[in-house]
């Protein structure tokens, strides 16, 4: 058995490579990444129905804005990681498409027509998954536009669970002197000069898992230009940081759904007091009163720590059963104009 004559017949490094760079990636993002990802989703619409009755303040800007409920921003992740799922699934369009068959540069030299067809039968039956030739053998080996493509998905995945992990972190700050609207499983046994301080482990080792996988889309976008003519030479690396960036999204994300989102805890009674003693609760009274006269109660409330409510009772903007409804937090959650 000769390596060349035989083992290796009807191939080269050029299409087979190519090849397993495609069948490994979809075969990853299938079996690992897409699965993980949907655990995750399952863990923050569980999580978005268990908050719905909650109310909090929201904030933009990192500044107090109108109520929201927590069932609503979980809820909201939740729909990111849905959106994030059906953008990996688009890549299996191109990542199904093989080189195998192209041979050297293309043109399909030494090799039997039947050849690919019959390989790549194989290959769909062993991973499940339908892959097909490349309609066009020459951009297949000289262009790497589909693993380029996929990294780009993986990105937008990296910056989604990055931004939620960071403001799941935020939301937990504290215990006593941050937000502490919610209260994230502890992890450690506290901090190595601190006791009794944990730290938000998981989010943040999220977030260092979103960094990688952001640079290294970085190395896989310089490493798809690389090819000259018939052939992109950057593969080995290209291949390295793909397969690394699903691994750790799919790692990251089965992490952040078991070891963080699932215990979270909710502090409603934190909730409420932030709200009661917001100054963004004048908005409510903006389409009644008019907007100079909320922005005067909102200047008053804050210039003497009073609240909303009670400089609004005290200056009878509103008959009093009228004003509670207008400034019912619940019913600042839901589209229109409070009654």
């Amino acid at each position: 058995v000769h390596p060349n004559d035989h083992v290796n017949m009807g191939q080269s490094s050029n299409d087979v490579i190519p090849t397993t760079i495609h069948v490994s990636a979809l075969e990853s993002i299938v079996n690992q990444l897409i699965p993980a990802l949907k655990h995750l989703h399952e863990a923050l619409a569980a999580k978005a129905k268990e908050f719905d009755d909650i109310v909090k303040i929201g904030r933009t800007h990192l500044q107090d804005a109108v109520p929201v409920r927590l069932g609503q921003e979980f809820g909201g992740y939740a729909s990111m990681v849905a959106h994030d799922i059906r953008r990996v699934e688009n890549v299996r369009e191109h990542l199904s498409e093989l080189a195998l068959g192209g041979t050297a540069v293309g043109t399909g030299l030494n090799m039997r027509p039947e050849f690919p067809g019959r390989v790549i039968h194989k290959l769909s039956a062993w991973a499940g998954i339908e892959f097909k030739q490349a309609p066009n053998l020459f951009e297949a080996l000289g262009s790497k536009d589909a693993a380029v493509e996929a990294s780009g998905a993986l990105r937008t995945v990296a910056a989604s669970l990055m931004k939620m992990a960071n403001d799941i972190r935020w939301l937990g700050s504290g215990p006593r002197c941050g937000i502490g609207e919610i209260t994230l499983p502890s992890l450690q046994p506290g901090s190595s000069i601190m006791p009794g301080k944990v730290n938000p482990v998981i989010p943040e080792a999220v977030r260092m898992i979103g960094a990688q996988v952001i640079g290294n889309d970085m190395t896989i976008a310089i490493c798809g230009q690389g090819g000259d003519f018939e052939l992109n030479v950057m593969m080995p690396v290209l291949v390295y940081n793909l397969l690394q960036s699903i691994q750790l999204l799919a790692n990251g994300a089965r992490v952040l759904a078991d070891k963080c989102v699932a215990g979270i805890e909710a502090n409603r009674e934190r909730c409420e007091g932030l709200i009661e003693g917001s100054l963004a609760m004048v908005t409510a009274l903006a389409p009644k009163i008019g907007y100079d006269a909320a922005a005067k109660i909102a200047k008053e409330a804050y210039a003497t720590g009073r609240t909303v409510r009670e400089l609004a009772k005290e200056m009878k903007v509103l008959p009093e059963d009228e004003l509670e409804r207008v400034l019912d937090p619940r019913r600042m959650t839901e589209p229109g104009i409070p009654d």
